[in-house]
């Protein structure tokens, strides 16, 4: 009869309620779609209704083993390490000063006072007393002896004198008439009065050479004052790290440097700072991670392993990826193969809808670490495109 509604059961009514139903499975795949993962039930044998799964092309990935370093980046300076002030130790005006920049070798003049130059000695042990006696003995003679020997004169053998360059607090070494004689000779020649004698001051016995920093003072200054910062000779990095998190740095460790260029270029940390510096809120304690600012930091300094990159650069802003975890050889996926399981914990699902219980390990660069019972490399999984 016309106008007549359909019997239940009829072919119209089976076409929409079939419509019915698709239009309900696409508004869950779109949703499912839009929030970029799926959470899925796993039934009694460990399967999930494969039907949907056969209508819609997915993109997969192998199962892969492969390393992961789980790594920081941190911002540094690129010069020449932690500046260290150097303050005169001799009575006097200053009367010539080094200019920034300068490398100062042994034997090389660091400062003048009283138009009396001050040379370089390389050593532990400063030079604390007056040596003009023969038959004084101690560490300090031996920084004497090892110096002018290594300036090329003549010492004879004096005990303790032929050993590195190390202060052990015991007494060694012998101030000796020939060892006078030679200090009169390097005097005369460096331009020092000629007496065979040295008094506290009359060198400065620093570690190594170094490069002159900025300079503290100026010509007519008092002399025993600071002078002037003097940091070493190599190019360095130093990276302020936050006293809470120097625990995940270590001397040796090896790192890689991002320069202003783009260009990467490798280094190990050298030295850590053993003082922390700063502390309070100067970015309105909101925080930050390792770069805090509220936080106090210790000074960590990298060297770097070829320097060619950076000759041109005295100076600069570069950024130090430190490496603080590292697994070799473990089973991966991309973090997009996971599967959020209802009941809790992570799932890997097969081109077949089959699903593999995993336990996750480490995140690093878009792929996460999977264990799983029967997972090997090589295994297909799907990932969420």
């Amino acid at each position: 009869m016309a106008g007549a509604e359909p019997e239940e059961g009829t072919e119209p009514d089976r076409r929409r309620t079939g419509r019915r139903q698709l239009l309900a499975v696409v508004a869950v795949l779109v949703v499912a779609g839009a929030a970029g993962g799926v959470v899925v039930s796993r039934t009694d044998n460990g399967e999930r209704s494969a039907a949907a799964a056969k209508r819609v092309k997915v993109e997969t990935a192998l199962v892969a083993r492969a390393d992961l370093a789980d790594t920081q980046e941190m911002n540094g300076t690129l010069g020449f390490g932690t500046e260290r002030p150097f303050t005169g130790a001799k009575a006097g005006t200053v009367t010539w000063l080094p200019a920034s920049g300068d490398t100062i070798t042994r034997g090389r003049t660091l400062y003048k006072v009283d138009d009396r130059p001050v040379p370089v000695f390389f050593g532990a042990t400063p030079l604390f007393r007056t040596l003009d006696k023969p038959g004084q003995t101690g560490s300090d003679v031996v920084v004497v002896a090892q110096n002018l020997r290594a300036l090329g004169y003549d010492i004879d053998r004096i005990p303790g004198a032929d050993s590195p360059l190390i202060d052990d607090g015991a007494d060694r070494g012998r101030f000796t008439t020939m060892l006078a004689a030679a200090l009169k000779r390097w005097q005369k020649q460096v331009g020092m009065k000629p007496t065979g004698r040295l008094e506290a001051g009359d060198v400065a016995v620093l570690p190594g050479q170094v490069r002159v920093g900025a300079l503290s003072a100026q010509l007519g200054a008092d002399a025993k004052a600071a002078l002037m910062t003097l940091t070493s000779t190599a190019k360095a990095v130093t990276v302020p790290v936050a006293a809470t998190e120097i625990g995940t740095v270590r001397k040796g460790t090896r790192v890689t440097v991002v320069l202003p260029d783009g260009k990467q270029t490798k280094g190990r940390v050298e030295r850590i700072s053993r003082i922390a510096v700063g502390g309070g809120q100067d970015d309105g304690g909101q925080g930050g991670g390792l770069q805090d600012g509220g936080a106090p930091k210790l000074d960590v300094t990298v060297l770097l392993s070829d320097t060619v990159d950076v000759r041109a650069l005295d100076s600069a802003a570069v950024r130090v990826r430190f490496t603080t975890q590292t697994r070799k050889g473990v089973l991966t996926v991309p973090v997009g193969a996971l599967v959020a399981l209802s009941e809790g914990g992570y799932a890997l699902q097969r081109p077949d809808g089959r699903l593999i219980a995993v336990e996750t390990g480490m995140f690093a660069r878009g792929l996460v670490e999977v264990r799983g019972e029967g997972l090997t490399s090589g295994t297909r999984v799907v990932v969420a495109s």
